[in-house]
């Protein structure tokens, strides 16, 4: 059976590419961290916030880093 949802998600929002992504970095001693792209985040149309959207959330420790995408991110997003 299929199912029709209606999305509250503005078509024009979507096709924006994000103003930062966000990543999930565990330190793994002092020489070696790993960094897991973890969401992205977009700038409000009145520049006063952003919108964070995370597809994963970490939850033992480490930190969340938002960066601007490269140029290679944005190609291929």
């Amino acid at each position: 059976m299929a199912r029709n949802f209606k999305s509250n998600r503005n078509p024009a929002r979507e096709a924006k590419a994000p103003a930062y992504v966000a990543y999930y970095v565990a330190d793994k001693g002092e020489d070696k961290s790993f960094w897991t792209r973890i969401g992205a985040a977009w700038d409000h149309e009145d520049g006063k916030g952003l919108t964070l959207q995370l597809d994963l959330i970490p939850v033992t420790g480490g930190r969340i880093v938002l960066r601007t995408p490269s140029e290679t991110e944005e190609k291929g997003a």
